[in-house]
């Protein structure tokens, strides 16, 4: 009886072993890869949020500084900038500025970004009610260098007419730009502001225990929504059962009334895309063209359908780590051990890559998130995809996508992509689905 005890013990401890040994690092994750669906269409808002109204970040500062410190020194803030309240908001050389431009330094009221690209907002009445343009120049920042820029020439270009200074901000910009604008047609905050992703927090204010909306606590398939309210590419809703003369002067670029926890999959038509098929925004094979599409990628990797959402790999506060500035390997290795159920199969870096382990050629982000879209007419490959599936240099070339968005052509551009295709048959790394 004793021996039996013992060797059951030793199998349980075994056993034990072996299942840490393979799935030790996604156990943290298994209450969130396993939470029960609670379908996309249902309204997750807590029922007094949705009475409330939107405040403004200050009024989070009191209680909540380090998540409001992290915040403010984030791109998300800084997306729209008064210029009377901040010159230096202003990247662009004006004494580049073409003279065909529509549009001088002192006519600038707001800035639009500046990391990648800048454009300017400038006041015009419609109608009676002030409202915003876009001056008919960007300032592409990668590239340094002025560039014509028409607002209208989107996929909404049969909304409006051709002139820029009849496409308002309000129905084109002003939803993902400007905190309360999605929801209440209010410009409420500059910028990308606490509310964006908790929602309207009036009643919060008045007594902490009214729930804002915290994503992180809801089914993995509803999380994202926070993010892709705005990092999906769309269509106006109205598009469904409605042609676009009949939203002439009024296509939105954005969900209109969306707030975190509604269901976003009745506010937001996706940009549509079928496999095999390249458009305007997307590769045939789905990777985006442009910046913005990260949503549209993600929705259909195999991180997406398995649970794993935006936050576990950006701090929604900082939204660290970014491409520029990640964190190597770690990261990705929180979850993906070497030898293990999820892979990487092999044992160790230098196996999986079959390049050094201190080498650009076995950093994941740059094999399994490609540089692959712009985010400017001219400006480099800088837009890293978020489909996290390799692709081959024979898929590129079948595709249709630039070789320079390839991973193994960005480096060894000495190559061939056919003698690139050939080294990774040869280490056995491609399989029938991916020819």
């Amino acid at each position: 009886m004793k021996k039996l005890l013992v060797l059951m013990l030793l199998f349980l401890v075994g056993g034990g072993y072996y299942i840490y040994k393979k799935e030790g690092k996604i156990l943290p994750y298994y209450e969130q890869l396993t939470k029960n669906h609670v379908g996309i269409e249902v309204n997750l808002q807590d029922a007094a949020q949705k009475e409330a109204h939107f405040v403004g970040s200050a009024k989070c500062k009191k209680c909540h500084k380090d998540n409001y410190n992290e915040w403010s020194h984030s791109m998300h803030p800084k997306m729209i900038q008064d210029v009377k309240k901040d010159p230096s908001a202003i990247v662009a050389n004006f004494l580049q500025l073409p003279k065909d431009a529509n549009f001088k330094l002192k006519n600038i009221v707001y800035t639009i970004g500046g990391k990648f690209k800048q454009r300017y907002m400038l006041e015009k009445d419609f109608n009676g009610t002030k409202d915003y343009v876009v001056g008919n120049y960007q300032w592409n920042s990668q590239i340094h260098k002025w560039q014509h820029f028409d607002t209208w020439d989107y996929w909404y270009k049969n909304a409006y007419p051709h002139d820029d200074m009849k496409v308002p901000t309000s129905t084109t910009c002003d939803g993902c730009h400007f905190t309360g604008f999605m929801s209440k047609q209010k410009r409420v905050e500059l910028g990308i502001a606490c509310e964006v992703c908790h929602g309207p927090a009036s009643e919060h204010v008045k007594n902490p225990k009214s729930a804002v909306y915290l994503a992180s606590l809801v089914d993995p398939s509803r999380q994202n929504e926070v993010c892709l309210q705005c990092h999906m590419r769309n269509r106006d809703n109205r598009l469904k059962n409605q042609n676009m003369s009949s939203i002439y002067g009024d296509a939105r670029d954005y969900p209109i009334g969306y707030e975190p926890g509604k269901s976003l999959a009745k506010l937001k038509m996706v940009a549509p895309f079928e496999m095999g098929h390249a458009t305007g925004e997307f590769y045939a094979n789905g990777a985006g063209k442009h910046n913005r599409t990260q949503g549209n990628e993600f929705v259909h990797s195999a991180m997406a359908k398995h649970g794993i959402t935006c936050i576990n790999c950006h701090n929604p506060h900082t939204l660290q780590p970014t491409a520029q500035h990640n964190t190597g390997n770690a990261l990705c290795l929180k979850c993906h051990a070497f030898n293990s159920i999820i892979g990487p199969h092999e044992k160790s870096l230098e196996a999986h890559t079959h390049h050094k382990a201190n080498s650009k050629g076995s950093l994941c982000v740059e094999c399994h998130m490609p540089k692959v879209g712009r985010h400017a007419p001219g400006s480099p490959f800088t837009v890293r995809s978020h489909m996290f599936g390799f692709v081959t240099p024979a898929q590129t070339l079948k595709y249709g996508m630039p070789k320079k968005t390839n991973a193994c052509y960005a480096c060894h551009q000495d190559k061939t992509m056919k003698t690139l295709q050939n080294d990774l048959e040869s280490w056995g790394m491609v399989g029938w689905d991916k020819r």
